[in-house]
């Protein structure tokens, strides 16, 4: 549809931001010039020249965006609705849907079939939920789980303000209030820390509106007077209080769902479906005629939460308040949430929360972050923030340790993450890394299945480990993992299953597991491979032992040969562990030589133990996953969704050897990629270190001679090269192909809060870039 045909519903009125922290207009500021976007931080006095009628008295600065503005709702809606029709689309209103029909294919598959409403049947292979509060009950009606609650959300018109036509809107995140322009008045609301959930959704509510409370609603207004005091000499015209749904991150439910083929969902918007309406309505449009999206769209991607949590009405409840309260707060890098915690815990969790383990939260999943050396920090039931009448906890030390480290400086903890770092490359370190995802793919096809899933010749003997990709059909990357092919087991379904056919164990990075699940899932449906996938995450433990020392506290609790010749690198056996049957397998995400040890779950605690007792002789530590991030970027491997998307490729990503090109296997994407190999590389994965000692979180500006050429996707703070390392992909501002090359020969700066720091490209990792270590060889 043309442009022009939204104009009238558009105003570019402009948009002031107000944030507590200066540094955090400098990091929105950068971003801005890395997507284009027009933006200036302000001073107050320069605020206050621009909106007269703003206190800026408390105020550090204001990110100004002047090609903001705002939208006529109605007049969009009305206008995109008349596009649609005058291009063949039928609109039928007044006709609910009753219920939604799924069929059961010659495969077990679960697919749409048709919609049925009050007027009649639809057939149709495909539904779209868009239903907003209502989308959980119309997902009941196909048999599909909606994470959404439903929220009472209000705004006030005020009367008429003289002096206020034409100024910027507001959004004020230290008072998590917003002030939008609606003609020569404001509409005033924001994001309570008590809001109101509609516990009974009436299934005849559509148009209908809520009497504002003005208890809860109160300390918006509070903010906005202070703000723009002239409000507190201004009348209320109208108030706006209805439903509409939230979710437990604050980001829509996107994509297709994991329960029934054909069945997708847009919705959840949480009350940003203005904002975001257009952007993913085209997104959804494609991922619907053409199986995917066209952008990375994960973070919306329904995948993004694990089934086990997402149909739990206490994580969804306690994590959808905490994402609507702290919606306007400033993101920290290493914050975490207080709610809907100790969902998922592995068979080491009571034991490392003992030893002062801090957890982070990945997929409802409690994974050690670092460890606290002056105790235990336990996450306790969520208290939402005081409200409905919970009492906050008092000396709440994790929450303390989350707060200390509400920083863009390095954190006060970066010492604790730098011993855990070098104690890995100098002896020994032990990872708690049980939440992985641990699949088994077998059967009488599997053998072409994982042909055709993996980018990697994985067609090897049982007992070898290959690193690989899975791709799309466009070549981008859906998942890195380790593969491992195995011969049939007749004792311990967990650790060595029966099948026939053949067999192959995935251990897949945990934050993910789901949505890799979901796409081997779909592939195999849609080839049609006689096989199955089987889930082990709950049932195995995996303890990673890395560092020059490892070999030595091993062998004292296996009943291996650990020797270079006896147990090469990438390869993996089933062993004893203090007596225990574990699967070894020789493999290092941190750049060191290692084993991981995949155990059945009861028999997780008495092997850590003895690695723990084997070890102490030789200064053994516990590590957690920020020492992971940090060893990780240090040696350059990748993370999925950081330095690797479904709009990344491997020839991008630096990747290209987990491709079997040189072999005639088909695989997923090899079209693409050879194609790509063919024409040319117009973007790559580079990295950069500085010198400078600054710390730095990913979203930079990269700089190349004068010119923006992209973002930083993941930096951390490298400790044995002691420099903060960068990871981003590059464009050549020229159009041409980024070369090697090309990546030499610029000078480069990355830009941190506004300030440019200069930056040295590499071609390979900066620490071990010959692969000595993971070989034993030190």
């Amino acid at each position: 549809m043309p442009q022009d045909c939204l104009r009238p519903t558009l105003k570019h009125n402009s948009s002031i931001l107000s944030i507590p922290t200066c540094l955090f207009l400098s990091l929105l500021l950068q971003l801005g010039k890395v997507y284009g976007i027009e933006s200036y931080v302000l001073s107050p006095g320069e605020t206050k020249s621009l909106y007269p009628l703003m206190n800026v008295d408390d105020l550090y600065g204001t990110l100004y965006v002047p090609k903001d503005g705002t939208m006529d709702p109605a007049g969009t809606c009305t206008t995109l609705a008349r596009a649609a029709m005058a291009r063949g689309a039928l609109v039928i209103e007044n006709c609910p849907v009753t219920g939604v029909e799924v069929r059961t294919d010659d495969l077990g598959i679960q697919r749409v079939a048709a919609v049925v409403t009050s007027h009649g049947t639809i057939q149709t292979p495909c539904v779209v939920n868009c239903a907003g509060v209502w989308a959980q009950a119309l997902g009941k009606m196909a048999g599909v789980n909606v994470p959404l609650v439903a929220m009472h959300h209000a705004y006030v018109v005020t009367e008429r303000i003289e002096g206020i036509q034409n100024m910027p809107n507001i959004r004020d995140h230290d008072a998590s209030v917003y002030l939008r322009l609606q003609g020569d008045a404001l509409s005033v609301g924001g994001y309570e820390s008590n809001p109101i959930f509609w516990e009974e959704v009436s299934d005849h509510f559509a148009f209908g509106l809520f009497d504002l409370d003005w208890d809860v609603f109160m300390q918006h207004l509070e903010g906005a007077v202070n703000r723009v005091p002239v409000l507190e000499r201004t009348g209320i015209k109208s108030t706006v209080c209805g439903p509409e749904s939230f979710t437990a991150d604050h980001k829509p439910l996107m994509g297709e769902a994991l329960e029934v083929r054909g069945f997708f969902l847009g919705c959840g918007f949480n009350s940003a479906g203005m904002m975001l309406g257009g952007g993913c309505g085209k997104e959804l449009a494609h991922w619907i005629v053409h199986g995917h999206p066209e952008k990375d769209m994960y973070g919306y991607d329904i995948r993004r939460f694990h089934h086990s949590v997402a149909g739990n009405n206490r994580w969804l409840r306690e994590r959808s308040h905490e994402s609507y309260a702290k919606n306007y707060s400033v993101v920290f890098p290493y914050d975490e949430p207080l709610a809907g915690r100790n969902m998922r815990k592995d068979p080491l969790h009571e034991e490392l929360l003992q030893q002062g383990c801090i957890f982070q939260e990945r997929h409802g999943w409690e994974r050690p972050g670092w460890f606290n050396l002056q105790g235990k920090a336990q996450v306790l039931d969520y208290d939402y923030y005081g409200a409905y009448g919970h009492k906050p906890h008092e000396d709440y030390t994790y929450n303390q340790l989350l707060s200390d480290e509400y920083t863009f400086d390095f954190p006060p903890h970066h010492n604790v993450i730098r011993n855990e770092c070098l104690t890995c490359r100098n002896a020994v370190a032990v990872f708690n890394m049980s939440y992985f995802g641990k699949f088994y793919l077998v059967g009488p096809e599997a053998r072409k299945a994982a042909d055709w899933l993996f980018t990697a010749d994985v067609s090897k003997p049982p007992g070898t480990t290959i690193y690989t990709c899975m791709l799309n059909a466009r070549g981008g990357v859906e998942s890195d993992l380790t593969v491992s092919p195995v011969a049939p087991g007749s004792h311990d379904p967990a650790l060595a299953p029966a099948f026939e056919g053949d067999g192959y164990y995935l251990a897949i990075g945990g934050a993910i597991a789901q949505q890799n699940w979901s796409h081997i899932t779909k592939t195999l449906q849609d080839k049609k491979f006689q096989c199955q996938l089987i889930d082990q995450s709950e049932e195995l433990g995996m303890i990673s032992v890395q560092g020059p020392s490892s070999r030595a506290v091993l062998q004292e609790v296996l009943d291996a040969d650990l020797s270079n010749e006896a147990f090469p690198f990438s390869t993996h056996k089933l062993v004893k562990a203090a007596s225990c049957p574990v699967r070894a397998m020789r493999l290092s995400f941190v750049g060191e030589m290692g084993w991981e040890l995949h155990i059945p779950r009861k028999h997780c605690v008495r092997v850590y133990q003895s690695i723990m007792k084997a070890g102490a002789k030789y200064g053994i530590t516990n590590a957690g996953y920020r020492a992971i991030d940090s060893l990780s970027i240090e040696k350059g491997y990748r993370h999925w969704h950081a330095d690797l998307r479904p709009d990344d490729t491997p020839l991008e990503a630096g990747l290209a050897f987990t491709c079997k090109l040189r072999t005639d296997i088909p695989f997923l994407g090899r079209e693409a990629i050879e194609a790509q190999k063919r024409d040319g590389i117009f973007r790559r994965l580079v990295c950069f270190t500085v010198d400078e000692k600054v710390p730095m979180f990913g979203l930079e500006a990269i700089w190349r001679d004068g010119k923006v050429i992209g973002h930083i996707r993941r930096a951390d703070f490298g400790y044995a090269v002691n420099k903060t390392i960068a990871y981003g992909y590059i464009r050549n501002p020229e159009g041409g192909p980024v070369t090697t090359e090309f990546v030499k020969k610029g000078e480069y700066f990355l830009e941190r809060m506004g300030v440019p720091y200069l930056a040295k490209a590499h071609t390979k990792s900066p620490f071990d870039p010959e692969n000595k270590r993971v070989r034993g060889i030190y």
